[in-house]
């Protein structure tokens, strides 16, 4: 008998999971970071800097998903998501040593161009491991992590930012978002039981 969530989706929810923990450390109090520590950071940095993110994402994600859709199979999708998460990754490490208010621009838009990779791909692998009949199901699970992460972690990133500082909260947030990654990385034999190794030539 089939499990009501596969183990694809299973690692999937878990790897969001982390993933939104890693940004929902941040976001509650990004204005602050932005207006204390940033030389020349205004409440109009944070908007803008906001915006390029969204803006960002959002002109990238749909060209890329087409792209996605266009070429038949799981692996295009695989490795956006896996390189993709890779490279968001990144971006909090390179908080810690923003000091500028460019910085935080550059900063998010290579956050905004990465998740544009995530997100169609997480999406699209998600929809077609969904075990048939479950759909709602699995993803109001999907939407109880994130749900969970969110809170949780709004919770501590202002805690942990009181007490150990930004850049200690910056490094936390790179390593959730490593360990989200490496689990999208985990989930390559499941999806290809055939190869062994991903390789990002083909």
């Amino acid at each position: 008998m089939r499990t009501k969530l596969s183990n694809v989706v299973i690692r999937l929810i878990i790897a969001d999971f982390f993933m939104q923990s890693g940004w929902g450390l941040i976001s509650p109090i990004f204005a602050i970071f932005i207006t204390q520590q940033i030389s020349g950071g205004t409440i109009e940095t944070v908007a803008f800097a906001v915006a390029t993110y969204w803006i960002v994402k959002s002109t990238i994600q749909p060209f890329l998903a087409n792209v996605l859709d266009v070429i038949r199979g799981e692996r295009d999708d695989f490795k956006a998501l896996v390189f993709g998460m890779y490279a968001a990754a990144m971006v909090p490490f390179g908080y810690f040593f923003a000091t500028q208010s460019w910085h935080i621009f550059v900063l998010e838009f290579a956050r905004g161009a990465a998740m544009a990779c995530v997100i169609p791909a997480w999406y699209g692998i998600f929809t077609r491991h969904i075990n048939k009949g479950w759909e709602a199901f699995s993803w109001s699970v999907q939407s109880t992590g994130v749900g969970f992460a969110a809170g949780f972690a709004a919770a501590f990133g202002g805690i942990i930012a009181s007490l150990l500082g930004f850049q200690s909260l910056f490094v936390l947030v790179g390593l959730l978002k490593i360990v989200s990654a490496t689990i999208y990385l985990s989930i390559f034999k499941n999806i290809f039981p055939e190869d062994k190794v991903l390789s990002f030539k083909k």
